[in-house]
């Protein structure tokens, strides 16, 4: 499936032509650099790498800078490989937002918000014992027993726990393309997409 990289812009909402308020993300998507092709012949497959946001050379080392001065650009901050491209795409060609159209589904990726460290009813949507009786004055949002006594004498491997919560890679799929503005490198899509603002996002469409 061919694709894009992109940076997340923000929320907003639209209506569309029944006056329906839709809410909607705004990615900057592209443009991107052709950084390599790969083929059959040899790589086994086809594909292309694409490079997306320019980085300063001196951030770069230098197996980096080569590989990018083959290809005439500046090194890149994100690159990543896409397959099922339509069309005869040389080193050094450029992708942009127009490869989407609108009214088609997209499949967004990108890495969720970090959290830090949560409890129970906010990391896995606990209940918690609320306001009940029986002497629970300081257990409200405890995560109540997680195994049982001498037999197995041991906690489950995924048990529902306190820990880290998010950051991470998170797929939301079969988003509608409501709006394609390629004169700014724009893409409206309906609903919310992971992570936070600037935040790299990998747009795939399905062939």
């Amino acid at each position: 499936m061919s694709g894009l990289i992109g940076r997340k812009v923000g929320m907003t909402s639209i209506f569309d032509e029944n006056g329906k308020n839709i809410p909607c993300t705004v990615i900057e998507a592209g443009p991107c650099v052709v950084t390599q092709v790969r083929t059959e012949e040899v790589d086994g497959y086809n594909a292309l790498q694409l490079g997306f946001d320019d980085k300063a050379e001196k951030r770069a080392n230098k197996a980096e800078v080569g590989h990018f001065k083959k290809a005439g650009a500046s090194p890149k901050k994100k690159v990543m490989e896409f397959q099922g491209f339509e069309g005869d795409y040389k080193l050094g060609d450029t992708v942009g937002v127009d490869v989407f159209v609108e009214g088609e589904f997209v499949d967004v990726i990108g890495t969720s918000k970090g959290k830090g460290f949560q409890g129970v009813v906010k990391r896995h949507g606990f209940a918690g014992v609320g306001q009940a009786t029986h002497g629970q004055h300081n257990r409200l949002r405890a995560p109540g027993s997680i195994g049982a006594a001498s037999y197995p004498a041991r906690v489950f491997k995924g048990m529902k726990m306190a820990g880290r919560m998010g950051g991470d890679k998170v797929t939301i799929q079969n988003l509608k393309v409501l709006k394609v503005v390629p004169e700014k490198n724009l893409l409206v899509v309906k609903g919310c997409v992971p992570g936070h603002k600037n935040a790299y996002v990998t747009i795939k469409r399905w062939q």
